[in-house]
């Protein structure tokens, strides 16, 4: 009887742990990240989220009239979208006041200044005040005191 020869074995892919995705995705959205990764005995998870790109809106119907008809809804404004946003310009941990438990540097109805301090990221050890890049009315704050921010992410509109 004659032997097969052995063929070499492929290398075992490790199994799918789903508990540590979905752990992963629930830390996404306590977080406010866009994107994690975990490296353990050779083995990466990455959890990343999609954009929030808003989907293309159907065309309006037409009446007999030739004219096109307009929901009645208005349709709310995106914050990335807002003229006064103000976005993250690093990435850091976000801090509403200067001190823990001290009075945030602004609330929503806030009016401010050019220049006025809104919030503290810390990054790298270090405080930077990230000012009002211009006059007007907080009407949103889009961030929790001591959240982690990404570049770019949204934190507050002034209008």
């Amino acid at each position: 009887m004659a032997r097969k020869p052995e063929t070499p074995s492929a290398p075992k892919t490790p199994a799918i742990d789903r508990d540590a995705i979905r752990e992963l995705a629930k830390l996404l959205d306590e977080t406010g990240l866009s994107e994690i990764e975990v490296q353990s005995d050779g083995a990466s998870i990455r959890v990343a989220r999609k954009a929030n790109v808003p989907s293309p809106r159907p065309r309006s119907a037409e009446g007999s009239s030739g004219a096109a008809v307009v929901p009645a809804v208005a349709v709310p404004i995106e914050p990335v979208q807002h003229p006064g946003l103000v976005a993250s310009p690093m990435v850091g941990t976000a801090y509403r006041g200067p001190a823990p438990g001290a009075r945030p540097f602004v609330d929503v109805g806030s009016q401010v200044k050019t220049g006025e301090t809104l919030i503290i990221i810390e990054a790298m050890k270090t405080m930077n005040q990230i000012p009002a890049p211009r006059s007007g009315t907080v009407i949103q704050i889009l961030i929790e005191d001591g959240q982690p921010v990404e570049y770019g992410e949204p934190l507050m509109i002034i209008e």
